[in-house]
């Protein structure tokens, strides 16, 4: 089954950045209580983030492979 329908590819980019947001989120936690400083945990986050939807976005590009 080809995933090119454009609700299946919105709902998946959802579920990518939400899920990414959510693992962005506690690393910003888990920062901050080590003892982080502010900026310091937001550039944690932010990497996070970013690793964490690259490998999503990565994952689905290859369950899309025939």
């Amino acid at each position: 089954m080809k995933h090119t329908f454009p609700a299946f590819l919105l709902l998946a980019l959802a579920v990518a950045v939400l899920f990414s947001f959510v693992v962005a989120a506690i690393a910003f936690a888990l920062a901050r209580w080590e003892g982080a400083a502010v900026p310091t945990a937001l550039r944690r986050c932010g990497i996070t983030f970013a690793t964490g939807l690259t490998l999503c976005l990565a994952v689905l590009a290859a369950l899309d492979r025939p």
